[in-house]
């Protein structure tokens, strides 16, 4: 099968290549699915697990990506809930082989059922941003109808996805980002708009979450606003700057079948739009994420047509 490997971490994107690559087995509680399309994280070849397995030891030449929509072609032994033929979507583990792939080996657990009426592309552009919006959210801060959210990045990937789930919540919803990023915001859903380079961050007053995406001092500016009881919620790694008086947490996405469910039920009913920045083929993959261009989206790679 052909698949994007990369074997240099010093290298980044220009050390990917578009190779062949054994097929995979599928293994006990495992399915085979032939990727349709694929999303795409920028900041992935900087995990250590793209380039290490659970116990630190080297797995290069691995494949990366995540986010699939495809057509399970295998079933391993002992596997359940799922289906040869069935279309899915998941979000695969961080330790092995990914998604930019012909075909990947996944837990089936990791996988939630994708209705013929939802497109491949719009499929694999949902299981991390929407599960992270949706934990964050839900899992970690707890949000209430009525209360106030600051959602950084809110033009972005994620940042669409927690500002519309968070709408959809009850909450009222100040996003921030770029000047230029102003007007998709408020499309997606965003009460106001706050521009970190020109707003004064602190002129937004008390809120009861914020959703960290950028860390730093903008982190550091956003514990502050946060009212008592209150949570920030970080998915830049440890948390340096925390509330006064209220909780602060960084989390790493899980997959999760019935989350991922619930957010691709949204998006059939209209009630969620997923934001894709880019389309492009299994063989443009490689020279996109070697543009200096900034995507304003999820990327996604189609792989079988």
């Amino acid at each position: 099968m052909k698949a994007i490997v990369v074997t240099d971490q010093a290298a980044g994107t220009a050390g990917m290549t578009l190779t062949e690559r054994p097929q995979p087995p599928a293994a006990i509680n495992d399915v085979v699915v032939a990727v349709r399309a694929s999303g795409w994280v920028p900041t992935e070849l900087e995990w250590p697990s793209t380039w290490t397995d659970r116990a630190g030891h080297d797995r290069a030449p691995s494949v990366p990506g995540h986010e699939l929509a495809g057509v399970v072609t295998a079933l391993g032994y002992g596997t359940t809930g799922l289906s040869i033929g069935q279309r899915v979507v998941g979000l695969t583990d961080w330790h092995r082989d990914g998604t930019l792939a012909e075909y990947v080996a996944v837990e089936a657990r990791n996988l939630a059922p994708l209705p013929g009426d939802v497109d491949f592309t719009v499929g694999a552009s949902l299981p991390i941003s929407g599960l992270t919006a949706w934990q964050g959210l839900f899992d970690h801060g707890r949000l209430r109808a009525g209360q106030t959210v600051l959602a950084h990045g809110a033009a972005g990937a994620v940042g669409t996805m927690v500002t519309q789930l968070a709408r959809e919540a009850g909450a009222y919803v100040i996003g921030t980002g770029r000047a230029a990023d102003r007007q998709k915001a408020l499309d997606f859903g965003a009460h106001e708009f706050l521009d970190l380079g020109n707003d004064t961050l602190a002129d937004v007053g008390g809120v009861d979450l914020v959703f960290d995406v950028i860390g730093g001092d903008i982190q550091k500016y956003s514990a502050a606003l946060i009212r008592p009881g209150g949570t920030l919620v970080s998915i830049v790694g440890p948390v340096e700057h925390r509330p006064a008086d209220g909780l602060a947490i960084d989390f790493v996405v899980e997959a999760d079948r019935s989350q991922l469910t619930e957010v691709v039920q949204r998006v059939r009913d209209g009630r969620l739009r997923t934001n894709i920045g880019a389309v492009v083929t299994f063989d443009e993959a490689v020279a996109t994420f070697n543009s200096t261009e900034r995507t304003k989206g999820k990327t996604v790679i189609r792989v079988h047509d």
